[in-house]
């Protein structure tokens, strides 16, 4: 598994404590990401973007998406500090990111389904 995106050990951690509820741990977080998405992308305020990004950051970083908890980090930062004309790129970048996540946690839950 990629490095760049997740800390593995935080995984591994994740694995030993949840056991047999790894993967409804996988999957809630998936499901739970495709909402905080969805609000970053709904939000209208600075306050909703702000607040988005700061449960998308907490939840990221307890599952090892440590590039996607940095990218909401700099977003939740970057709301305080208006104009937010450029905010565009910051939440396209976290889309990417996702993605990338999203596909590597699908693997994984694959791994644990074989093993």
């Amino acid at each position: 598994m990629s490095n760049i995106h997740i800390d593995h050990e935080v995984l591994s951690s994740l694995q030993e404590v949840m056991e047999d509820d790894y993967l409804k741990l996988l999957d809630t977080f998936l499901e739970d990401s495709e909402k905080r998405l969805s609000q970053l992308h709904e939000a209208t305020t600075a306050e909703e973007l702000g607040h988005a990004a700061h449960s998308f950051k907490g939840s990221s970083s307890n599952m090892g998406a440590k590039a996607l908890a940095e990218l909401c980090r700099q977003l939740e930062e970057r709301v305080k500090q208006p104009p937010l004309n450029d905010i565009e790129v910051l939440i396209n970048q976290i889309d990417r990111e996702y993605e990338a996540v999203r596909a590597l946690y699908s693997e994984e839950r694959q791994r644990v389904l074989i093993g």
